[in-house]
């Protein structure tokens, strides 16, 4: 199961007019890439010396979550419940144009041409960091999205050359997957820990542990955490009226 939002602005180049007329800082509307590090206590750490700007914001962006179910069946059943597995990932897609016809201003202090701004741009969100050789994570940053994650896949189509071939213009496709911090990670799985799922039940002749924990929780595998939580040693034979 997977849910997902996309969002589109009304103007792609708004956040690259250089002079818009307006108080607005242009900084503060063009979408912004920038590396980070995560401390040993999971906490977010934004290298601000290692970022890209768009020259022109994405004309839209989709920003999709999903949910994994257990759908195993078993033989000869004929259909079975979907159980909550665990959340999958979060992803968001979204294209950019660069330009250095000297149509579109550039964006101060980043290269004007095509390959320099490839370059740049592979350094914050591709190339593999200095003693991890793992991909960086990046944090994205335009109006309302604010996304943590790392990059999934990268594709460059140019579109206008120069008339010895250098390139003058290209579109770049990103793709990023969410990085949960270890301390989002605390969180989440705190959260799920002190879910009220306890229950009080008492027990019948006969019950047996897997019955009872299929009637409660609706799943008879759980058996062995409430066996370990309830300190039985011998949960096929429940003394009766213990809850």
């Amino acid at each position: 199961m997977a849910t997902t939002a996309s969002a589109s602005s009304p103007s792609s180049a708004s956040g690259a007019s250089g002079a818009s007329g307006t108080s607005a800082s242009p900084q503060l509307t063009r979408l912004l890439l920038t590396r980070y590090n995560l401390s040993k206590t999971g906490t977010v750490e934004l290298d601000k010396d290692v970022t890209f700007q768009a020259q022109i914001n994405p004309s839209e962006f989709s920003h999709s979550f999903g949910i994994r179910y257990d759908k195993t069946k078993s033989q000869g059943s004929p259909g079975v419940e979907p159980k909550f597995s665990a959340i999958d990932d979060e992803r968001v897609n979204f294209s950019i144009v660069l330009d250095s016809t000297g149509v579109v201003p550039a964006v101060p202090g980043q290269p004007t041409d095509v390959k320099g701004q490839l370059a740049q741009l592979n350094k914050v969100v591709y190339e593999y960091i200095d003693l991890r050789t793992e991909p960086p994570y990046v944090r994205v940053l335009w109006g309302t999205l604010i996304f943590f994650g790392r990059l999934e896949s990268l594709k460059t189509q140019y579109t206008l050359f120069k008339p010895g071939g250098d390139p003058l213009r290209a579109k770049v496709d990103m793709a990023f997957v969410g990085a949960m911090s270890k301390e989002e990670e605390r969180r989440v799985t705190s959260r799920a820990s002190t879910s009220d799922l306890t229950r009080t039940v008492t027990v019948k002749k006969n019950d047996s542990l897997g019955a009872l924990c299929e009637q409660v929780y609706g799943d008879s595998s759980s058996f062995m955490k409430v066996a370990r939580y309830n300190g039985l040693t011998d949960f096929r034979n429940i003394p009766p009226g213990r809850c």
